[in-house]
């Protein structure tokens, strides 16, 4: 069997730090009669704890599934950075939609944090975990089927992360996962939602597909934008790539959770 290979990467990190998953593209292996592959790749900032899952298909429920059984066993983030792919920021076709992982998120009070679309610079680290899995994994070894590939990254992983015993040790704690919880996506949307996003000539930037004016003054700039489902308001804040510790508040805008029966088929 010929395998092709999507990737999907990810960034799970320790305590106040944040985790990222980027999708990033197709590498047209295979051919005809052969099966595609998508994988899951994560590693922590602190301390390079790294995991990579392989599927057939990559959905919401089956990210949700695969970020509680990663955090049980290694502990919660206070942060998690996401691309702005349907599975981890929901269905966008419609505005203020909020997908499982969001609401998984905010249950397990991990704040879920999602990248400006088409910027560089913010996946650094797991762009280099990205080039040695294909080295390690995808490139080294032949595959004949997707078991045989899951084992090899399993080995991988399991190297890699003996590699690592000593940052592991030496990184800060995690939150432990709450004993006997369970995820209710029916729950009211409670927590904080940041975007990261660049503004157009205007000063105006897109956010859950509802355009708002941030700063006429603010042009073609990055702003933090913090959506508090709890207050029931949005922030927006000035950020600067040479300044990341000085983020002004720039505004304060009343907003609305959506109140609807939460449905996704993703």
């Amino acid at each position: 069997m010929t395998l092709t290979l999507w990737f999907i990467f990810g960034l799970m990190t320790a305590a106040a730090l944040f985790a990222v998953l980027w999708p990033l593209g197709r590498y047209p292996r295979a051919g005809r009669g052969g099966s595609d592959v998508m994988v899951l790749n994560a590693i922590s900032l602190h301390g390079g704890l790294c995991g990579s899952w392989v599927r057939s298909v990559w959905r919401a429920k089956f990210t949700v599934e695969t970020l509680i059984a990663h955090w049980r066993e290694h502990g919660l983030p206070e942060y998690a950075q996401f691309d702005n792919g349907t599975i981890f920021l929901g269905n966008r076709m419609y505005r203020d939609a909020f997908g499982r992982v969001i609401r998984l998120c905010l249950q397990l009070g991990v704040t879920p944090v999602f990248a400006p679309p088409k910027e560089t610079g913010f996946q650094a680290s797991i762009e280099n975990y990205n080039g040695r899995w294909q080295a390690k994994v995808w490139i080294r070894f032949e595959h004949k089927d997707l078991p045989a590939l899951s084992q090899q990254s399993d080995r991988f992983v399991k190297a890699a992360r003996h590699r690592s015993a000593s940052r592991l040790d030496a990184a800060p704690p995690r939150r432990p996962f709450p004993h006997g919880w369970k995820l209710n996506l029916q729950l009211p949307l409670q927590g904080t939602v940041i975007f990261l996003r660049r503004t157009n000539d205007r000063g105006t930037v897109e956010v859950l597909l509802r355009p708002y004016l941030v700063d006429p003054l603010w042009p073609h700039r990055l702003v933090r934008i913090e959506v508090d489902l709890s207050n029931h308001e949005i922030r927006f804040y000035r950020l600067r790539r040479r300044q990341p510790d000085q983020q002004p508040l720039i505004k304060t805008v009343p907003y609305t959770p959506p109140t609807k029966p939460f449905r996704d088929h993703l």
